[in-house]
């Protein structure tokens, strides 16, 4: 797959999931960047199990789910008007339920049926490419001014511990702050089971030409006591309403760890959702303990061991000093003023 000149001089990641004429090509995170394998998902179908089997991760169920609806319009293409939107209703459930802590791809079934919606009369397999198109430009563009506010926040040559793999959240912030002259300099844990850090973020900036030092999970802590770390910065798979943020396990407790030696938390996040008042509102994904027994496909541990893998943790409005929006940055426990500007 080659990439799309509108894209040319970004990462790899930054344009892992493309549709085509045959279907919808997924960029395989999990063996990346040991392997470069693209996995083909000719179907709707296919492209929720890929979701759900981590093929894509962090924004990619985001573009994944677009172009997945677009699939879903094609298939309907011989239903009736009324029969081809309730056939992308359908499609639009089974994306959000792939990865159901992530609010992403709530966020692209809205687009998609928005646009259809939008001209009952229209071809609905036009109107769903068109409406993921906008959704495609506008995640960019939010992204863009998210990562703008993020790395205003960041002192010059600032030392950042990361956790997990951002994305283009994080391909923002490093874009904006090299714009900036303020050369950052990154701390990456390496996240497991998955190793996203090691293999997703680590690879990333470095293809940015970006200093980055790896990490193990345990590690933290230790660089917060030693004054090594001057921000820990990370996405967020959803922001509630009143500031818990909904991270890759193990955000948790780098935030408390950082509170507790007085090193800045900054989240980053387009707009918190307006779905979740606060953080129990959240649901938090429960994966197959199975994939915490394995690393790189090998088992670690006896098999009398059993594994347990909740996949994200939430931090408490306390513990993360701001978070960034495509609106600029907000006190954590004051994000919900996010929507009262936007009505403003």
């Amino acid at each position: 797959m080659t990439l799309p000149p509108e894209h040319a001089g970004l990462p790899v990641l930054a344009d892992s999931v493309r549709l085509a004429d045959d279907g919808v090509h997924l960029l395989d995170r999990r063996v990346f960047p040991l392997e470069r394998v693209w996995v083909h998902a000719r179907t709707a179908e296919d492209v929720a199990r890929a979701i759900e089997q981590m093929v894509t991760q962090s924004s990619g169920p985001y573009f994944a789910t677009l172009w997945g609806m677009v699939l879903a319009a094609r298939e309907a293409v011989a239903d009736d008007p009324a029969s081809a939107r309730q056939r992308l209703a359908e499609a639009g459930r089974r994306f959000v339920a792939t990865r159901p802590t992530n609010d992403q791809p709530r966020k692209a079934v809205d687009q998609v049926l928005a646009a259809v919606d939008a001209d009952p009369g229209a071809d609905v397999a036009e109107a769903a490419l068109a409406g993921a198109r906008a959704g495609d430009a506008d995640y960019r563009r939010r992204s863009t001014e998210m990562g703008r506010a993020a790395a205003a926040l960041l002192p010059d040559r600032a030392r950042v511990l990361t956790h997990c793999w951002g994305d283009l959240y994080l391909v923002g912030m490093v874009q904006a702050a090299l714009e900036l002259g303020k050369q950052p300099v990154f701390f990456c844990t390496e996240t497991r089971p998955y190793l996203q850090g090691a293999r997703l973020t680590a690879e990333t900036l470095d293809e940015m030409g970006v200093d980055t030092t790896l990490i193990t999970d345990g590690m933290g802590a230790s660089l917060f006591s030693r004054g090594e770390v001057d921000a820990l910065v990370t996405a967020s798979d959803r922001v509630s309403m009143d500031g818990h943020v909904i991270n890759k396990v193990g955000t948790l407790q780098l935030a408390v760890a950082a509170h507790a030696f007085g090193v800045p938390f900054h989240a980053l996040c387009h707009a918190p959702d307006p779905h979740s008042p606060t953080g129990s509102d959240v649901p938090i994904e429960y994966r197959d303990g199975e994939e915490v027994l394995h690393a790189l496909g090998h088992r670690t541990a006896s098999t009398r061991v059993r594994g347990l893998y909740p996949a994200f943790d939430v931090t408490p409005p306390r513990f993360v000093t701001t978070i960034a929006t495509d609106r600029g940055a907000f006190a954590a426990e004051r994000v919900g003023d996010y929507w009262k500007e936007s009505q403003r």
